[in-house]
């Protein structure tokens, strides 16, 4: 088995971490950004190489990579995808005139209580959103409250607190009582 003197910062290790290919590290950070130290550690010594956590560590920061949070995005399906993307290349030349009058709203959940546990992904700055260092969210569940807010280009618009489940008669009366008060008191071009 090849043993890498690994002092964490010895000259003769760098050179030796250049080689991320002959390590398999670039799969790991390619198709599996969640993979920790520790992996990788494992997988090499399955292989052969004997290193350390921290020889790791110094090795995916010389390749631009760091260890940060995995983001937390809302669950889409493909057919949201593909709807958000359609709706994007149809509006990509809209004047901004036009989105001086479109209002927008949506829900979010914020968690009260229970453990926000965090997972650490490796990866580049550019690459945070990538499907595969992200932690997809729902919106209902315990310990939370639920929120739906608007807001335009000319300010926020109303907030409101949502009790219990909410239904198609529940969205409708929230919007009846937040969204047409609030085009209004950001006086944007609809008769009072």
């Amino acid at each position: 088995m090849e043993e890498v003197q690994d002092d964490g910062q010895s000259p003769s290790v760098w050179g030796s971490m250049q080689d991320l290919t002959s390590w398999g590290i670039n799969d790991h950070e390619d198709d599996q950004p969640r993979t920790t130290q520790q992996d990788l550690v494992n997988d090499l010594k399955r292989a052969g190489t004997t290193v350390s956590k921290k020889t790791i560590g110094n090795t995916l920061r010389l390749h631009g990579l760091k260890s940060c949070s995995a983001r937390k995005v809302p669950l889409l399906k493909p057919a949201h995808v593909h709807a958000q993307l359609k709706f994007a290349n149809d509006h990509l030349d809209d004047p901004e005139e036009e989105w001086e009058k479109v209002m927008w709203s949506d829900e979010t959940k914020i968690e009260l209580f229970g453990l926000n546990s965090t997972h650490r992904v490796w990866r580049k700055k550019k690459d945070e959103y990538h499907p595969k260092n992200t932690i997809p969210t729902v919106k209902h569940g315990g310990g939370n409250i639920i929120l739906w807010g608007c807001f335009s280009a000319k300010g926020t618009g109303r907030l409101h607190r949502i009790e219990g489940r909410m239904d198609g008669a529940m969205y409708r009366e929230i919007l009846a009582n937040n969204l047409l008060p609030s085009v209004r008191a950001l006086k944007m071009g609809l008769p009072a």
